[in-house]
């Protein structure tokens, strides 16, 4: 029996369809990209006529930071600390206690706990730490869980002069499960920053 062109064509077309059904399809879980992190050193931020002086990561860079949501800020002393291979920044806000009504002590640890906890329609969680250094440092870390815009926060205070408050943001849209690992990461630097903290 001789097949014609159509009839081969045919019957290659069935062959395979048969054949792609005895397979069966697995989904593959959803993945994230593999992040290699640096290695841990740091270097002393101490600019001549800061308010303090800490450690960071020399994986990160300081930027003056003088727009705060379009305005002036309120002293020269605001900074970031930039991570450029990691996507994050760590906003950092200064203020002077008792130098105008609204900073004095009460209300400048009320509006850190404030901007904290606005993430609470997004949060899973809100886990607070008390800091306490032998540099007559004091105040509380906060690790906000899920997709919060902002997982890791603190503020840092002597009570009665220096109030410094800090954020940690990514270049990212806020997604828990593939921010963790470098919010972890970062969380080790932000407590290095803090406890190596002093005023002048």
């Amino acid at each position: 029996m001789k097949l014609t062109g159509n009839a081969i064509l045919l019957l290659l077309l069935l062959t395979f369809t048969f054949a792609a059904c005895e397979q069966s399809y697995t989904p593959k879980p959803r993945g994230y990209f593999q992040i290699n992190f640096p290695k841990r050193e740091y270097r002393v931020f101490d600019v001549p006529g800061y308010p303090y002086t800490f450690e960071y990561p020399v994986y990160a860079n300081i930027v003056k930071d003088s727009l705060f949501f379009g305005q002036k800020t309120e002293n020269p002393y605001w900074i970031n600390v930039e991570f450029p291979s990691l996507s994050g920044k760590i906003y950092m806000s200064y203020k002077e206690i008792g130098k105008n009504d609204k900073n004095n002590f009460q209300q400048l640890v009320n509006d850190a706990f404030k901007m904290t906890y606005k993430h609470t329609y997004k949060a899973e969680y809100i886990d607070e730490k008390t800091i306490h250094t032998p540099f007559n440092v004091s105040g509380e870390f906060y690790d906000v869980g899920g997709n919060a815009a902002s997982a890791k926060q603190f503020y840092a205070t002597d009570s009665t002069v220096h109030f410094l408050r800090g954020a940690l943001y990514f270049d990212a849209a806020p997604n828990a499960d593939s921010l963790a690992p470098v919010q972890q990461f970062l969380q080790e630097d932000m407590w290095h920053l803090v406890e190596t903290l002093r005023w002048r």
